[in-house]
């Protein structure tokens, strides 16, 4: 919701999707993250017809391999450790669904570089709880944003929503001006 108000967006109300964000066979990171923002914004529109729909997801991966929404603090730690001193991507695909019925989707992609993280800094990131729920066991917004060395690409995309590309979709099916 906050980074929507920074493109003067206010939104109505935030309805969870609820869907299954399994990875199909083969899928790239970057296809999941464009299948799963279609995805709940289609599953949210069926709720909501007529309405403005919104919707985002974030993937993590290392090449093609996809990190998990971290669950658990064994997970969290997992992707902390693989991510530990190397780049990685972060894509975000966002998709909006117009009350008319008429859809579109764009993907960010920005590339990190984490330092090399220690056993203890790993553990008191843990032990924070910024990881529940993110994908790549990591918010960047929070305590994580000490372990970029590099960002290439869209800061808010990181976050969960890319602005830039949320503005151009939202322009582009009329729902603001340009």
């Amino acid at each position: 919701m906050d980074l929507l108000r920074q493109i003067g967006v206010q939104p109505d109300r935030t309805d969870p999707a609820d869907i299954d964000e399994s990875p199909l066979p083969k899928e790239t990171p970057r296809l999941l993250a464009l299948r799963l923002a279609r995805g709940k914004a289609r599953r949210v529109s069926e709720r909501a017809p007529g309405a403005w729909v919104l919707a985002a997801d974030t993937v993590v991966a290392l090449g093609r391999r996809i990190l998990p929404k971290a669950e658990a603090p064994q997970e969290a730690r997992g992707c902390l450790q693989v991510l530990s001193g190397r780049a990685h991507r972060v894509l975000t695909g966002v998709a909006l669904i117009a009350p008319d019925g008429r859809e579109a989707a764009r993907l960010s992609e920005t590339r990190l570089h984490f330092k090399r993280l220690t056993d203890a800094e790993i553990e008191r990131y843990v032990a924070g709880g910024e990881w529940e729920g993110k994908a790549g066991g990591y918010a960047i917004q929070g305590a994580a944003g000490a372990f970029v060395i590099a960002l290439q690409g869209s800061y808010s995309g990181v976050v969960g929503l890319p602005l830039y590309e949320t503005r151009c979709l939202l322009t582009g099916l009329g729902r603001v001006e340009a």
